[in-house]
């Protein structure tokens, strides 16, 4: 599956969804995790909803974004995309997430993560 992260440099989740240039995207499963590329975040000049709706579009088909900070608003219309912002609060290394994420899958993943996992939805397009 297919994970965004906002990041400044593509080493660590230390970015504001909503302030983020772009985003690192990793494909992710149990056993294996590679990045894959970066993403522009589509920035407009429009209001915050068209910023918002644009960084969405950005990251569709990517089950997860990891952000430092989201706000409500934000999150919600990415969940109704299917894209699931998880909040770190603090700067963490992606590598950390990953594992984190990877030790999840090898478990017991709840319902959302196990359909996310199974692939529903097209690849992000990716910048190398």
């Amino acid at each position: 599956m297919r994970i965004a992260f906002t990041s400044s440099d593509g080493a660590v989740i230390d970015q504001h969804f909503g302030h983020a240039g772009h985003f690192f995207v990793w494909e992710v499963g149990p056993d294996r995790a590679e990045p894959v590329g970066r993403v522009d975040a589509l920035v407009s000049a429009g209001d915050e909803e068209d910023r918002t709706a644009a960084r969405a579009s950005a990251i569709a088909g990517c089950a997860i974004v990891y952000t430092l900070q989201i706000g409500g608003p934000a999150a919600a219309k990415l969940v109704a995309r299917r894209i699931h912002p998880l909040k770190t609060g603090e700067p963490l290394p992606v590598v950390e997430a990953v594992a984190r994420l990877q030790q999840v899958l090898r478990g017991r993943p709840p319902p959302w993560l196990r359909k996310a996992l199974a692939g529903d939805g097209a690849p992000a397009t990716v910048e190398d």
